[in-house]
């Protein structure tokens, strides 16, 4: 049981490393934070081997790497908590609902990543709404929920669908891993 819980902590430890340097990697940026890239990946990954409770405490210790370590843009703390701490604790928290699943690590990016969408969209209405521009994208902006939708989904659709392709990628060659055969292979 200690060791089990040594190379729990450690693995945390080394996918939040891992997600923050994918984190730098960016596809492409939008103002004000938004950005497209794989760093949901590994933090999908963990909460799927280890279950909501755990996954939940990575998303959220990653979410203040995400504020203090990549330069974190807020307006006030509200925006903080719930676009860094909340929403990739909810990413971890939905992705560690499917922990044993066969498929869990794409059960897990959906669930994960429209609890992270939805915090991103609930702030970027109610908070950021209010320096919404007048036209997003060729339309004119008249709702905060529109152009929070318009701006988070431009995103986070993408980081979804990406998360999605590598690990369809990565599954038959890391099955095992996927779905913590490892872990259980281990306790016996």
């Amino acid at each position: 049981m200690k060791n089990s819980n040594v190379r729990m902590i450690c693995e945390a430890a080394v996918m939040m490393a891992m997600a923050q340097i994918l984190s730098y990697i960016k596809l492409y940026e939008f103002p004000n934070g938004g950005s497209i890239d794989c760093a949901m990946v590994p933090i999908i990954l963990f909460a799927v081997r280890y279950g909501a409770g755990w996954g939940t405490g990575v998303g959220f210790v990653y979410g203040a790497m995400q504020y203090f370590f990549a330069n974190g843009i807020s307006i006030d703390w509200t925006t903080i908590i719930c676009d860094y701490f909340i929403a990739y604790a909810l990413l971890g928290f939905g992705a560690g609902l499917f922990r044993g699943y066969k498929y869990g690590v794409y059960f897990g990016t959906l669930s994960g990543g429209l609890l992270r969408f939805a915090a991103h969209l609930v702030v970027g209405a109610v908070v950021w709404g209010k320096w919404m521009p007048d036209a997003f994208f060729g339309m004119t902006m008249t709702s905060p929920w529109f152009y929070s939708l318009l701006y988070n989904g431009s995103y986070m659709l993408p980081d979804i669908l990406i998360c999605g392709v590598i690990f369809a990628l990565l599954y038959r060659p890391l099955k095992k891993y996927f779905t913590s055969a490892d872990l259980r292979a281990a306790q016996v």
